[in-house]
C-alpha cells in the first residue's frame, strides 16, 4: 500500500467524519455548567447549605451507534488506525461520563479521560499531579517567607482587557479573528470558543491578566479551532473534547510561561485546584472545599467559583468530583517536554503540526503520517513564539545544557553563601 492510495485515502477520510459526527453534539463544559441563580441561594444561605444543581440527563446509545461504524473501516497504518481508536475510545468515555452526571460514575469516567491528582505522569512513572501542586506551594511558601511582594500593582476592569484583546487579536487573525464579547453571567472569568471570547462583566483583572487570556485562550485555543477547521479532510481536529485537552491545556499554558504572561498567583491557582479535587476524592464536602478556598483567597466568590469547578457533575457530597482541572500542570509538563524533546532531536519542523488542529502528543507519528499524505494542510495560525522562534530557540539551547547540569553542587554552594545572614529587606 502506498501511502496516496486514494481508498486508503477515503478510508480515513470517513473515519475522521465518523469521529467528528460522534462527538459534535457532545459538550462537557455546557452541560455540567450550573445555573447562576446556585450561586445567589448559596450566598443567600450565608454559604452554609449544600448546592442542589440540576442536570439535563444524556442518552450515551446514539454516540455509541455513530462510533461502531468505525469497525467496518480498516486503516492499512497502524500509527492513524491508533490515533482513530484512541478517539474512539475516548469519545465513548466521554458520552458514558455525560450520561452519569451526579452520580460516582461520573467520576470513574472522568479519572480515566483526565486522570487525577494521584496519575503518574506518563515517563515519569514516580512523580504525580499532586507532587507538582506540591512543588508549586513549597515555592510559595519559601517565597512567602522572604516576604517578596506578588501583588499586582492594578487592576483592570472586563472592558480595559476585552479592548486589549480585540486590537491584538485583530492584528494576528486578521479577517478571522474572534468577537470579544463583554457578558454578564459566564462560569469564569473569561472562556474561548472557536470563533468569540467572552469575558465576565463583574471580573477584575491583574496587569498581567490581559496578556494570559491572550496568550492561552487566543493564540492557542482559538487558533487550534481555526486550523483544526482548515482541515477539511480530517474535521475531528477542528472540535474539543476531553482526549486532547491535557495536552491542549498544557500548550497554552506554556505559552503563558514562554511570553512572561505567567505569574505565582496562576501556579497557586492551578496547584490549589490540585489539592481541592484530591480533598473531594477523599470524602470533602462542597461546603468542606469552599471553606478550604475560602481560607486560601480570602475571596468568597472566587472560593464559590473554584469549588464549583471541583464539584460540578460530580457529587456535591464529595469522594466523586471532575477532575478535568488536574491536567493543566501535568499538561504542561507534557508539552514543555514535547517542545525541549523535538528541538533537541533536530525535529523543529514538528512543532507546527502541534498547533494544526485539537490534537494529543500521542498524535504526532500519525500527523505526520497524514500530513505526508497531503491530507493535513499547514495551519494558517500559529503562535508568535512558533512563527517567529528565534527567541524560542534561544531558550531551549539555554535548557538543553542547563539541564545536563546537576543542580546538587550548585544548591549546595548556594546554602553555603547564604547560610547565617539575614534576609534582605530595603528600608521604604
Amino acid at each position: 500500500m502506498r501511502p496516496t492510495d486514494p481508498q486508503e485515502l477515503e478510508r480515513i477520510r470517513k473515519a475522521a467524519r465518523i469521529l467528528a459526527a460522534a462527538v459534535k453534539p457532545i459538550k462537557v463544559l455546557r452541560a455540567i455548567e450550573w445555573d447562576p441563580a446556585i450561586r445567589t441561594r448559596f450566598f443567600e444561605q450565608r454559604a452554609k447549605e449544600l448546592p442542589r444543581p440540576q442536570y439535563v440527563p444524556f442518552d450515551p446509545a446514539p454516540t455509541q451507534a455513530a462510533l461502531s461504524e468505525l469497525r467496518d473501516i480498516d486503516i492499512a497504518s497502524p500509527f492513524i488506525a491508533d490515533w482513530i481508536e484512541r478517539q474512539r475510545e475516548a469519545i465513548e468515555t466521554t458520552a458514558l461520563m455525560m450520561s452519569a452526571v451526579g452520580t460516582a460514575d461520573f467520576y470513574k469516567h472522568a479519572r480515566k479521560l483526565y486522570g487525577d491528582p494521584k496519575t503518574p505522569l506518563g515517563l515519569y512513572p514516580d512523580v504525580c499531579n499532586l507532587d507538582l501542586a506540591t512543588q508549586v506551594r513549597d515555592v510559595l511558601d519559601r517565597l512567602g517567607f522572604l516576604s517578596i511582594d506578588l501583588t499586582p500593582p492594578e487592576y483592570h476592569s472586563a472592558e480595559d482587557v476585552a479592548r486589549t484583546l480585540k486590537r491584538a487579536c485583530k492584528r494576528h487573525f486578521g479577517t478571522a479573528a474572534p468577537t470579544i464579547e463583554v457578558v454578564d453571567v459566564l462560569s469564569a472569568n473569561a472562556l474561548a470558543g472557536p470563533t468569540s471570547i467572552r469575558v465576565r462583566r463583574d471580573a477584575k483583572f491583574t496587569d498581567r491578566d490581559a496578556e494570559q487570556l491572550l496568550q492561552h485562550e487566543a493564540f492557542i485555543h482559538v487558533a487550534t479551532s481555526l486550523n483544526g477547521r482548515a482541515q477539511k479532510d480530517l474535521p475531528i481536529l477542528a472540535l474539543s473534547h476531553p482526549y486532547i485537552a491535557r495536552f491542549q491545556e498544557g500548550l497554552a499554558v506554556l505559552a503563558e510561561v514562554l511570553t512572561g504572561a505567567m505569574e505565582m498567583d496562576r501556579f497557586a491557582r492551578l496547584a490549589d485546584r490540585v489539592f481541592a479535587i484530591q480533598k473531594a476524592i477523599d470524602g470533602a464536602d462542597f461546603l468542606e472545599v469552599y471553606r478550604y478556598f475560602l481560607e486560601r483567597t480570602g475571596k468568597p466568590e472566587q472560593a464559590f467559583q473554584n469549588t464549583r469547578r471541583v464539584f460540578r457533575g460530580g457529587v456535591i457530597e464529595g469522594g466523586a468530583p471532575f477532575t478535568k482541572d488536574c491536567v493543566y500542570l501535568y499538561g504542561l509538563i507534557q508539552a514543555s517536554n514535547t517542545v525541549r524533546a523535538l528541538f533537541a532531536q533536530g525535529r523543529p519542523d514538528c512543532l507546527p503540526l502541534l498547533f494544526c488542529g485539537k490534537v494529543d502528543v500521542l498524535d504526532l507519528r500519525a500527523l505526520c503520517e497524514l500530513a505526508a499524505m497531503g491530507l493535513i494542510k499547514e495551519p494558517p495560525f500559529l503562535p508568535p513564539w512558533i512563527k517567529d522562534p528565534r527567541s524560542l530557540f534561544a531558550l531551549l539551547t539555554y535548557s538543553t545544557f542547563m539541564t545536563r547540569l546537576d543542580m546538587g553542587p550548585i544548591v549546595e554552594k548556594a546554602s553555603e553563601l547564604t547560610r547565617g545572614i539575614p534576609p534582605v529587606r530595603f528600608a521604604p
